[in-house]
């Protein structure tokens, strides 16, 4: 059984949070200094991004999303096969990943496939990043460990040779 609606499930909560958390970002956050959370572990930095993960490639936001419009279709005709449910989770995943931070890129200033991507959560040592980026690292994450563990994207329909149980046979 086709684990789509799963994917989509996942991708739509991640788009929604993701969306949310960056409305409140741009409405409290912009211009304000940066607040502490948990101390010096987790702080809310405000950040408008104009490239890619960790501020890289600034000046490729029509390719970076191009790209990402092209990874969606791709994860969108996967998950319509997958029948395992943690790989439609991390199909969701990344799929809501993709999606959110490429709203950013279509919706925001500068315009267009220009739009730089709102980032507000900050540890220690590490780039300010957002719910959609979290979605895609913990799915790349979780990617990892189901490949390791061996766990295929889908499961071969049983073959008629090992259910001969359901078979009816007259007797002879």
């Amino acid at each position: 059984m086709s684990k789509l609606p799963v994917t989509l499930g996942v991708a739509a909560t991640v788009v929604v949070l993701d969306q949310v958390t960056k409305a409140l970002a741009v409405a409290f956050l912009e211009g304000e200094p940066s607040i502490p959370l948990i101390g010096e572990l987790l702080q809310l930095t405000f950040v408008r991004n104009p490239g890619a993960a960790f501020g890289l490639a600034g000046s490729y936001t029509v390719i970076i999303s191009i790209i990402a419009v092209v990874v969606s279709v791709f994860i969108v005709r996967t998950a319509r096969t997958l029948t395992s449910t943690w790989w439609a989770v991390v199909m969701g995943g990344i799929l809501g990943g993709a999606l959110g931070n490429w709203l950013d890129r279509m919706l925001r200033s500068p315009g267009p496939l220009r739009g730089h991507v709102v980032d507000f959560l900050e540890l220690p040592n590490w780039p300010v990043f957002n719910v959609a980026d979290m979605a895609l690292v913990g799915s790349a994450v979780l990617a990892v460990l189901l490949s390791i563990r061996g766990v295929e994207l889908s499961e071969p329909p049983p073959s008629s040779d090992e259910d001969t149980s359901a078979t009816v046979r007259p007797d002879a």
